[in-house]
């Protein structure tokens, strides 16, 4: 099987979403984990690693902002919503 490419680090970075930039972010790391420190797709690939976790960083932080009101329409509806520290009840 022939070595990663820049162009296949390009297949998985080029669509990344905030939402997925970590999961990204370990496929990459997979990708070129073997590549000698010193190889352009390994230096390439680290360099996409750096932008999918300054990506995700940027669109984590959750705990900066305010909490979304529960009155908010629909928001019932998303178990999901609530905090750890209070979740919604079970659904019935």
């Amino acid at each position: 099987m022939a070595g990663p490419t820049i162009d296949d680090i390009d297949a998985l970075v080029g669509p990344a979403t905030p939402h997925f930039a970590y999961q990204l972010r370990a496929r990459v790391r997979e990708l070129v984990a073997e590549l000698p420190a010193d190889h352009p797709v390994r230096r390439y690939g680290e360099e996409r690693m750096e932008l999918l976790d300054r990506l995700g960083h940027a669109s984590s932080r959750a705990e900066d902002g305010p909490l979304e009101p529960r009155t908010r329409i629909g928001w019932n509806t998303v178990p999901s919503s609530a905090p750890a520290a209070d979740p919604l009840p079970p659904r019935a």
